[in-house]
Formats: structure tokens, sequence, C-alpha cells
């Protein structure tokens, strides 16, 4: 129905964001990741919405970019998962790496988000991950190439023991390697010390 709100942010919470437009306060329901991405109160924001109207409510959920709600719209077509739900995954995962978990099969990454178990997280994985390709170009570089090398997590030796080693620690294979390419200067590094600053990143 509403397609985006410009305007200008007037209050900014974890899971909401009031937005001026033309002198009308739009309450918008927002992810963590997307709160944590706005610029600050006084400042033009444009967010692209998905309306949800049901008969006790009329919720507008916001987002910085088209990407981020095509993969909200995407999760909401999965049997359990409503908005709050798909908003709740989008706070401990951004759209790329919520996509490479889906095509990776990493159940455990998704989990992670408040009210949403790993039966769910499953569930998500099921019903999209033939909507999804790895080589969508949403999805970065780098974690395209671990997707269709598999074994070649990583580009280096080094980082390759390190994501296995967060592997072994339970961590799921998305945020690992988001965690092990997060690091600067890895290449010089050996892979005790890639580990020892990927655990810094996840922690």
């Amino acid at each position: 129905m509403i397609a985006y709100v410009r305007g200008i942010i007037d209050d900014i919470a974890e899971d909401n964001v009031v937005v001026d437009v033309g002198g009308v306060g739009m309450n918008v329901k927002i992810s963590a990741d997307t709160a944590a991405r706005l610029p600050g109160v006084g400042q033009s924001v444009k967010l692209y919405t998905y309306t949800s109207v049901r008969e006790d409510a009329f919720w507008l959920y916001g987002f910085l970019s088209r990407n981020d709600l095509e993969i909200f719209k995407k999760c909401i077509t999965v049997s359990g998962i409503g908005p709050k739900g798909a908003l709740s995954i989008l706070s401990v995962l951004d759209a790329d790496s919520l996509r490479f978990a889906i095509v990776s099969g990493d159940a455990k990454a998704i989990a992670k988000a408040p009210g949403v178990g790993t039966k769910t997280a499953e569930r998500l994985i099921l019903e999209l991950k033939g909507k999804l390709e790895i080589n969508d170009a949403m999805i970065s570089r780098e974690a395209a190439a671990y997707g269709t090398a598999h074994a070649a997590a990583a580009d280096t030796p080094q980082k390759q023991e390190a994501l296995a080693a967060l592997v072994s620690l339970g961590y799921g294979q998305a945020e690992a390697l988001k965690a092990v390419n997060a690091i600067e200067n890895a290449d010089a590094m050996d892979s005790g010390a890639i580990l020892k600053a990927a655990l810094k990143h996840l922690f």
C-alpha cells in the first residue's frame, strides 16, 4: 500500500523509528540492524516499507534498501514466520548474510534470532533455498565463493583453518565466515591469531 516513507527522523528506538513526513509522525517498525544504520535524529531518511494490516493493527515495516525489504517479504511467506519474526531474524543477520545462511543451510545462524527456534529456521531454509541463487548479486563475493567451493570457505589456508575451528566450536558457517573476513591484515596472521581475532568479532 505504501511503497516508502521519506522524511525527517524524529525519534529512534531499537525496534521503531518515528519519521516526520510533512508534519505527521509515522511510526515505522525496524530491525536492530536498520536502527544501527540509520542517520541521526533530525536527519533525512527514506525507508522502503511493507504494510501489515490486521483487524486490530496497522503497521509499517521499514528498510533502508529494497534488498532488505525483498528478503523480509520472502521470509513472511514461510509458515510460522510473521512480520515480527522476520524482523527478528534481520536484527541478527543482514540481508546478504541471511541469503547466504539460507543457501548454505546454516540453521544455527538463523535460529539465533529471538523467538526463532531451530525447527523454524530449518523450515525457512527448506522453503526458501530453492528460491535463492548462490550467485545472486545481493550475496557478497566472499559468501558466493564459499557456497560454490564449499571446502574453500576462505581465500587462504590460515583463514580456512580458523573457519573450521569456529564451526567446530558451534558457530554457524555464515557468521563464522563473516567474522573471519572482517579481520584486517588477516593474510599476515597465522590461523591461531585469526581465530582469536574472529572470536572478538563474534563476541
